[in-house]
């Protein structure tokens, strides 16, 4: 089942990259892998701490995983900000060199 879903995510993730590029599926990729991955890890460790009766920790899993979200929403806007300056610096590169390409017809 596991290779069913990386098999899925890895379809996915190529067709994303096709349709908007490689930095916008990288900033959108980064937006739901961060939030989620810290979700995951603190939902793990703090219901193995602080909770005994699973009931309990599955009802704190909502309010937390809003909380984590919203607090994790400075550290994607980050790293896309850092994506897109990235970008700007290699499109406004001095090495790149616009040309036209002129048909052996119209020449």
């Amino acid at each position: 089942m596991t290779y069913l879903f990386l098999y899925f995510f890895g379809i996915a993730s190529i067709w994303w990259v096709y349709r908007v590029g490689w930095t916008e599926a990288l900033k959108t990729i980064f937006s739901v892998l961060i939030p989620s991955i810290l979700i995951i890890l603190f939902n793990v460790k703090a219901g193995r701490l602080i909770f005994k009766n699973p009931a309990v920790g599955i009802i704190s899993v909502l309010p937390t995983a809003f909380f984590i979200y919203r607090g994790s929403k400075p550290l994607v806007y980050g790293i896309n900000s850092w994506l897109d300056r990235k970008r700007n610096e290699f499109v406004d590169s001095q090495e790149i060199v616009d040309t036209e390409v002129i048909s052996k017809e119209q020449a």
